[in-house]
This record gives structure tokens, sequence and C-alpha cells, in this order.
């Protein structure tokens, strides 16, 4: 018969005698390194900070780091080192790249490489392995950022093999939470250097890399026209290099600004960046703002007097418009219904136009900031 068909309880089991009573540990002291704790070894606590290079003091409405791949990559990186964006790294193969004045906290040399060669499969080939050295210098020395602009020269074989490491970027962004993208910032061959296949070649399949992701090109031969018997060769690309981070850095700072008349915000921003494709940027001063044509030389003298690829038809996803003035010319009606009719202008010319305008005590002229997004392929 089974004990189920009982309604029953079994007695409890008395305790056995022989078990011996557990001492009571409430006061017992504790040896931590009985754990084996990690902030034994330094792996956590603030020595994980150590490697952080310093902030950036560059005022922007993003945050954001700058990588420089190659050795034109490193020079472009180096002016934004140079106006205040310390979260900047340089990357090589070779330590010849590195331009000189920078500290060694800022640079990454790829071990075993002397140098690529102009080779693009073999610079793709020696990033795809040490992939793991460049995302753990990212996370040891930028730590978090949002957006990260990775600048790199066409023709070479280490900046024109970037794109191989769009993957250990995105990877990097996405373990830090990062609300941004990445930024390509790449350059283009002057006429001259074009004349070898082998720069051509690779800057081409550059090109063709980036197309659709977010991306600048800088044509070296604008630069070369733009500033040739104003600047003499040894300090062309330095000066270049100068002028486009500062012209960079005008558009973060002044989506930081607040404007009595019009601002552009850092989410007018973000949602400019986040198109694919390429962006274009340029600038000009009007010394006589007082004009119906306002809104043509504006667009006219940012499309032509930029170092960048202008876009040559059809219309980008979205543009910005920023206008520094001063105090007489916003207060004057005439002026004011000009830049009114400026913005306007520059606004049928894409799909969608943010715009800001900022008021200075002094300035020399109208100073224009003109942003484009999101050009078509081949446009």
């Amino acid at each position: 018969m089974s004990t189920d068909e009982f309604d029953f309880a079994l007695p409890a089991t008395e305790p056995s005698q022989d078990k011996k009573k557990e001492p009571n540990r409430y006061d017992e002291e504790v040896d931590v390194s009985d754990f084996g704790l990690l902030e034994d070894f330094g792996i956590i606590g603030n020595s994980i900070d150590e490697d952080l290079l310093p902030e950036n003091e560059a005022v922007s409405s993003l945050s954001c780091a700058f990588v420089g791949v190659g050795g034109g990559g490193s020079k472009m990186a180096k002016a934004f080192i140079d106006i205040g964006f310390n979260r900047t790294l340089l990357v090589n193969t070779t330590a010849k790249d590195v331009p000189d004045g920078i500290k060694e906290e800022h640079t990454v040399l790829i071990p075993n490489s002397d140098g690529i060669g102009k080779d693009v499969a073999h610079g793709k080939s020696v990033f795809e392995s040490n992939s793991a050295v460049i995302e753990d210098a990212l996370r040891t020395k930028i730590g978090r950022t949002d957006w990260l602009f990775v600048l790199a020269g066409g023709g070479g074989g280490t900046g024109s093999s970037v794109v191989a490491l769009d993957k250990v970027f995105n990877r990097y962004l996405a373990s830090v939470q990062a609300s941004g993208r990445v930024i390509y910032i790449v350059s283009w061959p002057t006429a001259q250097e074009n004349l070898n296949p082998t720069i051509a070649r690779n800057a081409l399949s550059l090109l063709n890399d980036v197309a659709d992701l977010p991306h600048i090109v800088i044509d070296n031969e604008r630069q070369s026209k733009l500033l040739r018997g104003k600047v003499g060769m040894l300090g062309l690309f330095p000066y270049a290099n100068s002028a486009l981070a500062k012209l960079l850095a005008q558009v973060l700072k002044l989506s930081t600004e607040v404007s009595p008349i019009q601002s552009f915000d850092s989410k007018d921003l973000e949602t400019c960046l986040s198109n694919p494709r390429r962006m274009f940027i340029g600038s000009t001063i009007i010394q006589e703002p007082n004009t119906v044509k306002l809104g043509s030389m504006i667009m006219h003298n940012c499309l032509n007097r930029s170092v960048c690829l202008p876009p040559s038809a059809g219309k980008p996803k979205t543009g910005t418009l920023l206008l520094i003035a001063s105090e007489e010319m916003v207060a004057d009606p005439k002026i004011s219904k000009h830049l009114e009719a400026a913005i306007s202008y520059v606004g049928g010319r894409t799909e969608t136009l943010f715009s800001g305008i900022y008021v200075r005590k002094s300035v020399p002229g109208l100073i224009a900031i003109l942003c484009m997004n999101g050009i078509e392929r081949g446009k």
C-alpha cells in the first residue's frame, strides 16, 4: 500500500550529533587579497584612464575625435591637434609618416610593418591583421566619443587602404554606445600626381570605397591653384590643412551658440552629418552684402573657392548656410532683406536647408559658410 493514500506528515529528521556547528563569521576581518580581485593587478580603477588623451580644448556641440591614417592623413590630423582637438590619433605603418612635433601618445604604429609601398591590397591586409591593435588604441586613448572623423590621403598605400578599418571604427563606436557615425575626409591627388598610374589607381580605389559612406573629398589640385603665388611650396599643404581644420571647427563651434536671430544647433548638425555619400564645405567673405545678388554670390564663391570637389548636378539631401554678420548689417532693413533672400536662394538648391545667422561686433564683411550633405555619386 502506498503512503500516498494516507494524510500524514513524516517525522522531521533529527540533526546528526556528529555534524560540526559552523562558526559565526560576522566579526571576522576580510583580507581582500584573498579574493583575487582584478584591482590587485591594476586592470580596473583609475589606471584605465591613464592612457586617455586630454579632453578637446576646441569648442564643439558634438563629442568628436579624429584619426589620421597614413602620411597625408596624419598631416591633416596634425592641423586638428594644433587648434585644440586633443582626442586625435595618427595611425601609421612607419614612423617616417608621423609629422614633426607630434607627441608619442597621439601615435599608433602598426607592428612589423615598415610602410606599404603604395600597395593597397597589402595595406588592407596589414590593417585587417592588426585591427585589434587599432581598436585597442581607440578605446584606451580616445575613450568615449560620438563622432569619429577619419582622415586619409588618396594615392598612397596606407591612406588608400583606410576603409579596411571601417568595421573596426564602427565596432568601436558601438562599444562606447556612440550616437554618431564615422565621417571620412579624404584627398584627391593633384593633376601632376595623377600622371603616376599607381597613385591614380589608388586614389580612385579610395573614392570608390567611401562612395556610399559619409565623406568629404579634398581636391589637392584646387588647393594648389587657390594658394599658388600666395604660399610657398613648403607651406602649401600645411596652410591648406590648417584652413580646412579651422573651417570645420567653426561649424562645430557655431552649432553651440545661441543666436538672437536664427540658430543652427547640434541636432541640425547631426542630421546633416548622418547623410550617407559625399559632403561639401566652403566659405567666403562678401565685402558689400547690400546687393540683390547676394544669394548667387555666396553660392558661387563658396563653390568655386572651396578645396572640396563641388556638386555638379542634382540636389543634395541637406544644406547648411551659416552667416556671420556685424550688428550694423542685421540692423539695416535693406541688408536684412538681402540676407533673407540669400537663405531662400541657397535653400532652393537643396532638399532641406538648415541656417543660422550670428552677430559679431566686428567682421571684415559678411562671412558665409556653406555645407551640403548627401550628394549623389557622380554629381
